[in-house]
């Protein structure tokens, strides 16, 4: 039996906060599962171009969660996940014994704070960020990073088969700081392969024949793979926007300043795409860093040729 048929075989009823580019695709991911989802989104446009799809649109976060024993939420930051959870009335609306799911990318201690908070009120809290991107979600090929009770995400084990692999790596705040890991790797990586593209441009080298030649070896990767193409093509239309890469980044350096680390990779691309939002960037894909790239060479070309 498939996963896709075992997610049919016991349905959940679910409410998905936020329908994004994250969010709509794994929302349609559960539908296809059969389960039965409710859908809200600050722009209610993104919740009614799920109706085709089989989703139940409601007015409000609270509404929207309403007899429902699986709640997910995907949303911009911590910010929002309290907003939507406490100032919103979704916490409250919720049954004892209910779970929420946090799919967002937000700080741990900040996800360790709801979970108590929850709780205190009876229902169960996970922080399952995901991996994989936009392509991933619509494929059901996510890596979520989940951390909680080991019993409470055993128990979504047929709900998170709809969206990709689950792994439990730990109590409360573990899924979340293993996310901000994840995108320490993203983003470096991304930098050492628009570096890459620039240095082998200006040897005389064919970028996309550079790429091609290196497939399956040393450097071989998920970044290499999707984000170099996007590098080759120049098509830099926002799977993941560099504004989110940067407030990720700046995660980072919140932990390892808490933990008194010093990570100095990190630092320096967190420094660069703090440059390349600052400069008008923070919509465009994170692999467009190649941009900033390339004018900090272009610019540092013209004062050569000046002196």
């Amino acid at each position: 039996m498939s996963e896709a048929d075992r997610g049919k075989s016991h349905p959940r009823r679910i409410a998905f906060l936020g329908a994004g580019l994250m969010g709509a695709p794994m929302v349609r991911r559960l539908l296809a599962a059969g389960h039965q989802v409710t859908v809200w989104n600050r722009d209610r446009s993104k919740a009614d171009a799920l109706v085709s799809d089989g989703a139940i649109v409601a007015a409000t976060a609270a509404d929207a969660v309403k007899g429902c024993d699986i709640v997910f939420t995907m949303l911009s930051d911590g910010k929002a996940v309290d907003q939507v959870l406490f100032d919103g009335g979704v916490a409250g609306a919720l049954a004892e014994g209910a779970v929420v799911v946090d799919s967002s990318s937000i700080s741990p201690p900040i996800a360790k704070d709801h979970a108590a908070r929850l709780k205190a009120l009876g229902i169960a809290h996970v922080d399952a960020p995901v991996s994989g991107g936009v392509v991933g979600a619509e494929a059901g090929t996510l890596a979520i990073m989940a951390g909680g009770d080991a019993d409470v995400i055993e128990g979504l084990a047929v709900v998170f088969a709809a969206l990709g692999r689950v792994t439990h790596v730990g109590p409360s705040g573990a899924g979340q700081i293993c996310k901000l890991a994840n995108q320490q790797i993203v983003a470096i990586t991304i930098g050492a392969v628009a570096e890459a593209m620039i240095l082998v441009e200006a040897g005389g080298a064919s970028r996309e024949k550079f790429r091609d030649a290196i497939r399956g070896g040393f450097a071989e990767s998920r970044i290499l793979e999707l984000h170099g193409s996007r590098m080759v093509k120049r098509n830099f239309t926002p799977g993941g926007p560099s504004k989110l890469q940067l407030k990720d980044l700046d995660a980072v350096k919140a932990m390892a300043d808490r933990f008194s680390l010093e990570l100095p990779l990190t630092e320096q691309v967190r420094r660069e795409f703090a440059d390349f939002v600052t400069g008008g960037g923070g919509d465009t894909d994170h692999s467009g860093l190649l941009l900033h790239l390339e004018a900090m060479n272009a610019a540092k070309g013209g004062e050569e040729n000046n002196g």
